[in-house]
């Protein structure tokens, strides 16, 4: 498993899926770029949850929040209170831990020395920050933990523009910031990452079916795209582990090389955020049903994933190395929507008489899937890149192509290879991608 991890990271930097950021100035501590590949890849993952979760859906809308945002909202949700960590520092090699991750919270795992820890301190994860000119109490704002809060404070006014009634959700992709204190483990953990989390409003007795409906609908959506059953798994939170607005969680866990760890959050928050926020701005956040002239603050299901330790456990899901015609193969088998590119267009020779047409191929393609196009080296090597970075079919063009107007679509997996009129291909293509 840690060759696994070592072979990912290798190949991310190589291929261009992952960089170190400001790496030309020695980097920056758990900041990662993402490169051509990776930005497509990560722009995948989002796509697919948003398919998921908004486009095959009629009862979830979507939002866009700020990121900055005013202490009164951090005060309300209770971040500025409860959104800490135990933080320590050995005194003997100045290492910093979190004390609820310590194996043994008495001694070093950095110098082994024991009693050597200060004595724990509270650690608020958010960033602050100022808005205009001076830098006092009164211009202070955070830059947003979760993206979960602007859609809470949003309730009111989607509830009044989209004509939806409860049962429904509100979903959100963006970027979250937490000063975490030891971020790790390549993009898992990071700093600065992309949540895609949805906030689903129920009635409030029917929090637990909509929580027991939303926890399995997760778990699938996972193995759908391709992790296998073995390397996932639901646990539920036991009571030491909730959160204070929590009435039941559960974690989608993928097993990465060092262990369990959390993909994904699924939480019955009950009416804790909506009151909270009611409380504090004078606002009624509340729906009133007609049919029945009941009104009550709906309770929230929220699923919480991580895009970019998603994308990471795809990554490692997806890594194989096998062996065609006697030599070994590196092979991304990335579920077709999770690819980088869809198609690769490669002509069998870089001469003049093949490179127009190849070039059409393209541009019939190009409109409908995302391609690439290679013709430096031989096409053995070329295919050989492609299947490294997880590209499901090339589409190679041929001298026998100028004749009879077809082209040659191979797949990655299976190596199988099929002849396909070019006047067919985008449909050929499109419709496995459909099928996948």
């Amino acid at each position: 498993m840690a060759d696994q991890f070592e072979n990912v990271v290798n190949l991310c930097k190589r291929r261009g899926f992952v960089f170190p950021s400001a790496e030309i100035y020695g980097g920056f501590r758990s900041a990662y770029d993402y490169g051509p590949l990776g930005v497509l890849l990560l722009r995948n993952v989002q796509e697919a949850w948003w398919r998921s979760m908004v486009q095959l859906r009629d009862d979830v809308v979507g939002l866009d929040a700020s990121i900055l945002s005013p202490p009164a909202i951090w005060e309300a949700s209770g971040h500025l209170q409860n959104f800490t960590d135990p933080l320590v520092d050995c005194r003997n090699c100045k290492e910093r831990y979190r004390l609820d991750q310590l194996d043994d919270p008495t001694t070093c795992p950095n110098c082994g020395k024991s009693d050597t820890f200060t004595e724990a301190r509270q650690f608020n994860l958010m960033f602050r920050t100022f808005a205009g000119p001076v830098e006092e109490s009164a211009a202070t704002v955070y830059l947003r933990p979760e993206t979960a809060q602007g859609m809470f404070v949003n309730f009111k006014n989607v509830l009044e523009t989209s004509r939806k009634k409860p049962p429904f959700g509100i979903a959100q992709i963006g970027k979250s910031f937490r000063n975490e204190i030891t971020p790790g483990n390549f993009i898992f953990r990071t700093r600065e990452f992309v949540q895609m989390e949805m906030e689903y409003f129920v009635p409030p007795d029917e929090g637990k079916q909509w929580f027991e409906y939303w926890c399995e609908q997760r778990y699938r959506w996972y193995i759908d795209l391709g992790i296998p059953t073995e390397s996932l798994r639901l646990r539920p939170h036991d009571a030491d582990e909730l959160s204070h607005y929590s009435a039941g969680t559960s974690d989608v866990e993928y097993l990465y090389p060092w262990g369990w760890g959390e993909l994904e959050g699924i939480a019955n928050r009950t009416d804790y955020d909506l009151t909270q926020h009611a409380t504090h701005s004078g606002e009624k956040l509340e729906y009133f049903d007609q049919a029945s002239g009941e009104r009550y603050v709906p309770h929230v299901i929220e699923p919480a994933a991580g895009a970019t330790r998603t994308m990471m456990a795809f990554l490692l899901a997806a890594y194989s190395e096998d062996e065609v015609e006697g030599e070994s193969r590196t092979v991304l088998r990335l579920h077709p929507r999770l690819s980088p590119y869809k198609v690769a267009v490669l002509p069998l020779s870089k001469k003049d008489t093949l490179t127009p047409l190849a070039r059409e191929v393209l541009g019939k393609l190009q409109p409908f899937v995302m391609t690439d196009y290679d013709e430096t080296q031989s096409i053995g090597r070329r295919y050989r890149r492609q299947d490294e970075i997880g590209t499901p079919w090339c589409v190679t063009v041929d001298f026998d192509s100028l004749e009879d107007k077809a082209v040659t679509i191979r797949d990655r997996d299976s190596l199988a290879q099929v002849r396909v009129p070019i006047d067919d291909l985008v449909t050929e293509i499109v419709g496995r991608l459909q099928a996948s």
